[in-house]
């Protein structure tokens, strides 16, 4: 049983000139809760994301994992804690395999040490259990038949999966998804939302996603925010029939 969020915002504020990104922003994701993120353009939704894994350090308030203050900590810094994030263009190396996408979201590789290199018998095995254990988690998000595939012939959808695994891999606490549904047909849609929902049994999923129809069966809890503050929060039904969330977005 957990008594504490996973991930908690306390009045975080971030400025840019004399404009208010985040406006005293409190939000909580919880273990094992697929939290969704809405808003239209320009609400403030990816400075929060940048607020959470290190891009920025937001001006005022804090940020918590579980019971330790990150908040200020460098991106490098929110990964090794669990903090893990995929983007809205997938960020892949095109011309190497999906297998070895997976297995370069573990750094650094064991072998590639100078000191290591020279005694190859040491971490080759390392090097073997690593590659099973990328495949495994390609089987997991279904590209296991694609293993050997240059990544740049995947599918948009596909490299969504493809960066979920690369997640995977590194054993995150929370994964922060900016819009995994952007340019995805439904059916593959609904495929990576499955997925996720499968996965939040053992870590915290948090997902910015504006394709609501498809997306608002699968949350767990809402966040709604417009210019940089949080206008409503609760239950999917909830939120999208908030009258201070249909004007924001409508109007």
């Amino acid at each position: 049983m957990y008594f504490l969020p996973l991930l908690k915002l306390d009045s975080v504020s971030k400025y840019f000139g004399g404009i208010k990104a985040l406006d005293n922003v409190t939000l909580e994701v919880d273990h094992s809760k697929f939290t969704l993120l809405i808003g239209p353009n320009g609400s403030g939704k990816s400075t929060l994301i940048n607020v959470v894994t290190g891009v920025y350090k937001p001006d005022f308030g804090s940020i918590f994992l579980e019971k330790t203050n990150v908040t200020g900590k460098k991106p490098h810094e929110m990964y090794k804690l669990g903090i893990i994030r995929t983007f809205q263009n997938p960020q892949i190396f095109p011309n190497l395999s999906v297998l070895d996408n997976v297995i370069l979201g573990v750094s650094p590789i064991r072998g590639e040490s100078i000191f290591r290199s020279l005694f190859r018998p040491f971490w080759i095995k390392e090097e073997e259990e690593l590659a099973e254990k990328a495949y495994n988690i390609l089987k997991i998000v279904k590209l296991d038949r694609l293993w050997d595939r240059p990544a740049k012939e995947l599918s948009g959808g596909q490299l969504k999966l493809l960066e979920i695994a690369r997640a995977l891999i590194t054993k995150p606490k929370l994964l922060i998804m900016d819009e995994p549904l952007a340019g995805v047909n439904p059916q593959l849609a609904r495929e990576i939302l499955n997925i996720l929902t499968d996965l939040k049994k053992d870590i915290g999923i948090f997902v910015v996603e504006h394709r609501l129809d498809i997306v608002a069966n699968y949350a767990d809890y809402v966040y709604a925010m417009f210019m940089g503050k949080v206008i409503a929060k609760g239950s999917t039904n909830d939120v999208l029939n908030n009258p201070t969330v249909i004007d924001a977005y409508l109007g």
